[in-house]
């Protein structure tokens, strides 16, 4: 939760907090939370008459050190991947499998 005399204001300062609590919680060798729905917080009686914003931040940062690994995939399923990676501003196949894998894993 974040305040502001302006929207930029109040989401600079979220976007800021949210690095902060994701440092933390790296930095206490725990895992990098998945995202979670704005639909869980909206009944809850702390946050009545506040306004909703949505941030998105990049928690490459917060993963480690990258190593290159090599992998074989049959080429129907690198075509789809790389359709995806092209049609939904994703940075390269390599954050797309990624992504994916850490999706599957449930970022643990």
């Amino acid at each position: 939760m974040t305040a502001g005399d302006t929207f930029e204001e109040a989401y600079n300062a979220a976007v800021e907090i949210a690095h902060i609590c994701l440092e933390e919680l790296v930095a206490d060798g725990h895992p990098v939370p998945m995202p979670s729905s704005a639909r869980a917080y909206h009944g809850h009686d702390d946050f009545v008459n506040m306004g909703w914003g949505m941030v998105e931040i990049d928690i490459t940062p917060y993963l480690g050190k990258t190593e290159k690994v090599n992998v074989t995939l049959p080429g129907f399923v690198i075509q789809r991947i790389d359709r995806y990676v092209r049609d939904h501003n994703v940075k390269s196949r390599s954050s797309f499998l990624a992504d994916a894998a850490l999706e599957k894993l449930g970022r643990i």
